[in-house]
């Protein structure tokens, strides 16, 4: 790569009337990387609906974003390195909106003494209307500097914003009773305060009463509108939660400060439990990806048989379904995308293929095995010369294995910065399943995904 350089001119070499500038075009990423910056989080840069109803009618960028293209000319082109900025006078004369192209100037008006230099500053957008005006004090270099310029990391903005439509749809109904087993932790306090104050749920805590009020304190969390079914200990509460869910009372489960595996047993030993085999999916929400994605099963089945892929991946099509996505389209993931005898899950892979393509899964496009990359990326599916309705084009990956599944919703989470909410499918009232660790927006979600699922099964006869 052949450098570029920065250079200068000092204070003896400027004369009145030299100009410099730089251009920019002003993205979506701009407003909102200025706004991760600077702590200018105004609802006018970010927010549609609030701008709608603001002075200008639209979201408009920052005025300082503006101003800081000045600050970039004087500091690159002119005078250039070196200099040091004492003053600056800014006059905002017209909005700068997302797509406008900006041009940024400067121009030497006086030299004055000890090497201060007044610039007229000015940035213009690409009708040639005059943005921002202003004048410029700084103090210009007093010897020549040629300096490699900087090369800056490529930033890539984690938006988390694919189940937003979803959680909106989700606000939009009435709260559902829900039974938050063995809330015993702040953090299972924490959300289940949080699903309540989102108008997701009605919380009924059930668990002991005097630890729960105990988690209550050291969270600083109201139980107001929680009501507390006491019962002595953990195991109780998982019963006392499906027995509820059997009568009709609550409408689905939330995993509290007990172990998953004693919550499911207790589902898995009642009338809650269906002819489907019980399954875990994350719903990814990935930067990367243009799309929700379902990663299943990583936290249930450990080495899932053929019969209970089947069952996996219909409940992850039925999901998908309840939530608005008429044909939803599931990899079947393997290492390879071609059939090895040597590697079980290509042969799962393919069966379960030929499975739905003969009315034994429904609902959906099923195809495997795919690797991966062929699976989330077209550009690699066609370089495989993979003809698929599925293959770049995933809604959802079913893995071979627990483990699998674990280590990749764990990648994507912490690598690629996604976003996962836990739902329990399979079973007569859905279970919410999130970790501690589990930032708001990922408990919201599940909350969400939830109370989409009671409000869908009478549609879909779950």
């Amino acid at each position: 790569m052949q450098t570029e350089f920065l250079r200068n001119r000092t204070f003896e070499e400027l004369r009145p009337g030299e100009t410099a500038s730089i251009t920019r075009l002003v993205s979506r990423d701009d407003i909102e990387l200025f706004a991760a910056v600077s702590g200018d989080v105004n609802p006018a840069h970010l927010d549609a609906t609030f701008a709608a109803t603001d002075f200008f009618g639209h979201i408009v960028a920052h005025g300082m974003w503006t101003g800081a293209l000045v600050s970039a000319v004087l500091g690159t082109r002119l005078p250039g390195p070196g200099t040091v900025y004492l003053g600056q006078e800014l006059r905002f004369l017209k909005p700068v909106l997302p797509g406008d192209v900006i041009t940024a100037a400067v121009s030497v008006v006086e030299k004055r003494e000890n090497g201060v230099v007044v610039l007229d500053t000015r940035c213009t957008n690409q009708e040639g209307d005059d943005v921002l005006s202003g004048q410029a004090t700084v103090i210009a270099p007093n010897r020549t500097i040629e300096w490699p310029r900087a090369h800056l990391p490529d930033v890539t903005l984690r938006r988390h914003d694919r189940y937003e439509r979803f959680i909106a749809r989700a606000r939009a109904l009435p709260a559902i009773r829900v039974a938050v087993v063995h809330p015993c932790s702040p953090e299972a306090v924490v959300a289940a305060a949080e699903a309540r104050d989102a108008g997701l749920f009605e919380p009924l805590l059930i668990g002991p009463e005097e630890r729960i009020r105990a988690a209550a304190d050291t969270a600083k969390v109201s139980l107001d509108g929680m009501a507390i079914e006491a019962v002595p200990h953990s195991h109780a509460a998982a019963d006392r939660a499906v027995e509820l869910a059997l009568a009709g009372k609550v409408a689905a489960l939330v995993k509290g400060s007990l172990h998953s595996d004693e919550l499911l047993g207790a589902v898995v030993r009642s009338g809650l439990r269906t002819e489907r085999r019980i399954s875990h999916v994350y719903g990814m929400d990935v930067p990367a990806y243009d799309k929700p994605l379902i990663v299943t099963d990583a936290a249930i089945n450990i080495q899932p048989s053929l019969t209970d892929k089947r069952d996996i991946c219909q409940n992850a099509i039925d999901l998908l379904r309840r939530l608005g996505m008429e044909r939803p389209k599931v990899a079947v993931l393997a290492a390879v995308e071609t059939v090895n005898p040597a590697m079980p899950a290509t042969l799962d892979a393919a069966a379960l293929t030929v499975m739905a393509a003969r009315g034994q899964i429904e609902g959906g496009d099923v195809d495997g095995p795919l690797a991966f990359d062929n699976a989330v990326s077209p550009d690699a599916a066609r370089t495989k010369g993979i003809v698929s309705p599925v293959a770049g084009h995933a809604d959802i990956l079913l893995v071979p294995d627990l483990e699998a599944g674990n280590m990749l919703a764990k990648q994507l989470t912490h690598f690629a910065g996604a976003t996962a909410a836990g739902l329990v499918l399979g079973a007569r009232v859905p279970i919410v399943l999130t970790s501690r660790s589990d930032p708001l927006s990922a408990r919201i979600a599940s909350a969400a995904l939830a109370r989409l699922v009671v409000e869908a099964r009478p549609i879909l006869g779950a």
